[in-house]
């Protein structure tokens, strides 16, 4: 290969040298065109397309001196995505140049708004770069199509990790993570979701480092939680679906009563989660949220991040019998109990996840509150 043309998110420098790797220094890289040709936003994603279109001009980058594994490192990153080669005349510095360049497969992307790559580093470039990074760590182990499937996943860690800004330390220790002498990361597991054993050292109460210690890390996302609550009837909405976390324990009954649940979605606030997976799961319309807390739901094995909410709502009896997504095969029951029944969940121990205990909890000692605002 010559020479390849970027049009899009690979313009961001950083991510750039994320993808080529250790030898990106080397790359000669330059401001280019291609002519006749729009880059806009791919209709729903988060990053762009390329059409043609007369007279507009591709802003881009024309990349020189790739070494094959680098070639093999973009095919790899952008492959799965359903974009491939073709030959093309871009312009750069008023001389015209053949390069290859990635164009979508027809009709797999709709084109949106124009792109413009600085919009695109403030509202993604951070969880772009750690997705990639995670990324370009399965090169050489899985196919572009296999690395397409995962990135839903892998942004959405990415989006988790650099959302965990920390919570005071009033009483607890304000030794910071960068006290924690890292030693080694071992991937043990790597499809929807990602496991690794992780040797450490960290500071100890009584002065000094501990031991290098091996501890295993189930490396998920953040997650929304609301318990819809209708103060002027009295009564809650649960859903009652299966879950396999009881199934695989050995639970002799694996459908679990629950708030409604889903993960948080990157570039989305916990709040936005909320609202969106009340729609989805129950088609139910929140007035407002009230926050509950924020938790680390396992914190000494899992990365997972709850944001409990109780969400104000209007419960009626018609409301429907079954909800969720087809399109992410979920199977849900609605099940709309008075505040009373709800709490005699917690004496019979039917309410058997931490979720809904907490959430049923704290609306026992806000619902008096929230009844005199209805």
């Amino acid at each position: 290969m010559n020479a390849l043309f970027l049009y899009g998110t690979l313009r961001d420098i950083v991510l750039l040298r994320i993808v080529l790797g250790p030898r990106a220094d080397a790359v000669s890289m330059q401001p280019a065109i291609l002519p006749d040709h729009a880059v806009t936003w791919a209709e729903g994603q988060i990053f762009p397309t390329v059409t043609a279109q007369n007279g507009a001009d591709a802003q881009g980058l024309l990349l020189k001196d790739l070494s094959p594994q680098e070639v093999e490192r973009l095919d790899f990153y952008e492959g799965g995505f359903g974009y491939d080669l073709r030959k093309v005349s871009v312009r750069s510095d008023g001389a015209a140049h053949c390069a290859s360049v990635y164009f979508p497969q027809p009709g797999l992307w709709q084109p949106g708004a124009p792109f413009d790559l600085d919009d695109w580093a403030r509202r993604w470039g951070a969880i772009s770069r750690r997705a990639a990074t995670e990324a370009m760590g399965y090169f050489g182990t899985c196919s572009p199509q296999d690395l397409a499937r995962r990135m839903p996943m892998i942004r959405a860690r990415a989006a988790s990790h650099l959302a965990a800004t920390g919570v005071p330390a009033k009483l607890r220790s304000d030794t910071g993570a960068g006290a924690i002498e890292a030693i080694e990361t071992e991937v043990l597991h790597a499809r929807f979701y990602r496991t690794e054993a992780r040797v450490l050292r960290y500071p100890t109460f009584q002065g000094g480092m501990s031991d290098a210690l091996r501890r295993e890390v189930f490396i998920a996302t953040d997650a929304a939680l609301v318990l819809p609550y209708d103060p002027l009837r009295d009564r809650v909405l649960l859903v009652e679906q299966f879950r396999i976390g009881p199934y695989g324990r050995g639970d002799p009954r694996p459908w679990m009563l629950e708030p409604v649940a889903g993960r948080v979605d990157p570039g989305e606030t916990p709040e936005e989660a909320a609202h969106r997976e009340c729609m989805e799961e129950a088609g139910l319309t929140l007035t407002r949220l009230e926050r509950v807390g924020g938790y680390y739901c396992t914190p000494g094995y899992s990365t997972e991040y709850f944001h409990n909410f109780v969400g104000i709502a209007d419960l009626p009896d018609d409301l429907p019998r079954y909800g969720g997504l087809d399109s992410e095969a979920e199977d849900i029951r609605l099940h709309v109990l008075h505040f009373d029944a709800a709490m005699t969940l917690l004496d019979t121990g039917e309410a058997d996840n931490g979720p809904l205990i907490l959430s049923l909890l704290w609306l026992a000692r806000q619902r008096d509150r929230l009844r005199a605002l209805a």
